[in-house]
Parts: C-alpha cells; sequence; structure tokens
C-alpha cells in the first residue's frame, strides 16, 4: 500500500437543530429551513479532523470534502478548506432533492466510485435525522468493508487501519483493510479550528453556479477564476452516470407519515429558599410525581 492516501470526507450543511424555535416547522410538517441557521454537521466535523490528522502524519495525502445539496451547501467545503482539506465535490441538482438515506447513499456512491478513494469517512449521523444509516449504506453499495463508532485512528501500516471504536460499556480496538468505510462518533476529537492564512487564501473558491450567479466585476469572481484552486467541483447527474429511478423523491421509499412539533413552555414555577424544609417537601413531591425515583 502506498504510504500516502486518498481520502474523502463525506459532510453534509444541516439545519441547525440543536436551537429549534416554535417557527422551525411549516404547517405541512416539515423543516423550515429559513428559520433555522445552516451549520456543517458537527459529527462530520470530528470526521474531517480525524481525516487531517492522517494528512498530517502521512506527507502526500489529500483530504476532499464531498457533499449533497443545494448550492450554499458549498459553504461547508470552503469551511473544511480553511480547516486543512484540499478541496471537495458539491454534487447538486433538483434530482437529488427529497433524498431519503437510501436515495442518498446511491447517490454517494456514485459519485465515490468516480473519486476512487483509499479511505471514506463521515459522521456517525446528521443532527437534521439521527439515523446514522447513510455511511454503512454507502459501504453495502460499494462493497466495501466499514468500521462504525470510531473514537480514534491508532495506526495505518501495510494496507490496514487500525481503529478505537466507543461503544455502549467501553471501547474496542479493530483492524481494517484499505480501501474502506470509516464512521465517526462525536466522542473523537473536535475538529481543529480554521486557519488564518487558509481562510485569507481559499475565501475566494468558488462553485461554477456561485461564478454564474455572481456579477462579472464582482471580485470574487475575478481571483476565482484565474486560480485552479479555487475553483471548487460542482457535479450533477451527467458526471455520475446513475439509474435515474434510484435518485431524489423517486428513489426514496421513506414516507413521513406525521410530525409533530413539540415546543416546550414554563406553565408554572416555585421559588424556594434555603431552608431544609422546603427542600425535603419539594423532593417528596417530586418522587410522588414519579418525576423522581
Amino acid at each position: 500500500m502506498k504510504k500516502e492516501l486518498k481520502i474523502v470526507v463525506l459532510a453534509k450543511q444541516v439545519p441547525d437543530t440543536r436551537n429549534v424555535g416554535k417557527d422551525a416547522m411549516t404547517p405541512e410538517g416539515t423543516v423550515n429551513r429559513a428559520a433555522l441557521p445552516a451549520i456543517f454537521n458537527p459529527e462530520d466535523l470530528n470526521a474531517l479532523e480525524q481525516a487531517l490528522r492522517i494528512k498530517d502524519s502521512l506527507p502526500g495525502s489529500t483530504v476532499q470534502v464531498v457533499t449533497m445539496g443545494p448550492p450554499r451547501a458549498a459553504d461547508i467545503i470552503r469551511d473544511a478548506m480553511f480547516r486543512g482539506a484540499d478541496g471537495g465535490i458539491l454534487l447538486s441538482g433538483r434530482e437529488f432533492a427529497g433524498s431519503d438515506t437510501l436515495a442518498t447513499s446511491y447517490a454517494l456512491a456514485c459519485t465515490l466510485r468516480k473519486v476512487n478513494p483509499d479511505l471514506i469517512i463521515a459522521g456517525r449521523q446528521a443532527i437534521d435525522g439521527d439515523t446514522a444509516q447513510v455511511g454503512p449504506q454507502v459501504a453495502e453499495k460499494l462493497g466495501l468493508p466499514q468500521v462504525t463508532y470510531a473514537e480514534e485512528i491508532l495506526g495505518i501500516e501495510n494496507g490496514k487501519i487500525t481503529v478505537k471504536r466507543r461503544l455502549e460499556h467501553g471501547t474496542e480496538v479493530v483492524e481494517c483493510p484499505l480501501p474502506m468505510v470509516l464512521t465517526v462518533n462525536a466522542s473523537a476529537p473536535e475538529c481543529r479550528p480554521r486557519n488564518a492564512r487558509r481562510i485569507m487564501k481559499y475565501k475566494y473558491a468558488l462553485t461554477p453556479t456561485e461564478i454564474a450567479a455572481a456579477t462579472p466585476d464582482s471580485e470574487f469572481v475575478k481571483v476565482a477564476s484565474t486560480k485552479d484552486y479555487l475553483q471548487i467541483t460542482e457535479w450533477g447527474v451527467a458526471q455520475i452516470d446513475p439509474d435515474m429511478q434510484q435518485l431524489g423523491l423517486t428513489g426514496s421509499p421513506t414516507k413521513v407519515k406525521k410530525v409533530d412539533n413539540v415546543v416546550f413552555q414554563v406553565k408554572e414555577s416555585k421559588c424556594l429558599s434555603c431552608s431544609d424544609n422546603e427542600i425535603d417537601a419539594l423532593m417528596k413531591e417530586l418522587i410522588s410525581s414519579r418525576a423522581l425515583g
């Protein structure tokens, strides 16, 4: 096995569901994405850090980010480049809209066959779905071995990767041949911060769609058009040659029957002093209402 590796990180731009308010859902029961800021999926950042650590330890290795989404999803490719990635591919087009995990993993697998990486790393799950299905489904579609719940990559030697997994009651260390798919837990180290020099170098990086949408005399367009490393790759169905019946809503068997928008509101409160009697009375009330015990 060559010393340097071609690494792909699967990442997703997601609505920030950690700050959900009353306007987060539409009357139809779908996510109101306009009401929530778009962020880099947190566990995908953990995955990116693992990829960048391999790049640091194996000179000549490259890290590319592959993401599927609307044009604005290019933001997370730029973010990854600010942190140390070499570039990325935005998989975008109306044909991919409405994809569930099955259709998403199919589109990603078609893309990865064209890229042919040595190692594919993804976050365990996305916060807008919490299914943890896409990584394993990609591995199955590509016929590759997979290791899930990864917390740390302990080493890569003789064509094999050694990984520490975080399980419910402890950890285990496993070894797997390359190429393979790895999904990373939130318990893995946090991703390194954006680097100031890389921000200055890559802040003008744009996709063809972004260049086309900008005014011709835009400074961003002028700079991005003259430097190859600032042109983010953007692929559609023509570049990945898929079976169209397996994409988007057509290829998504998942049907949402009902979505409940639950907003917690405080209806009453109690103010207590530090007296033992009041604290004892509160504990008895919580136990009798089965809130405790």
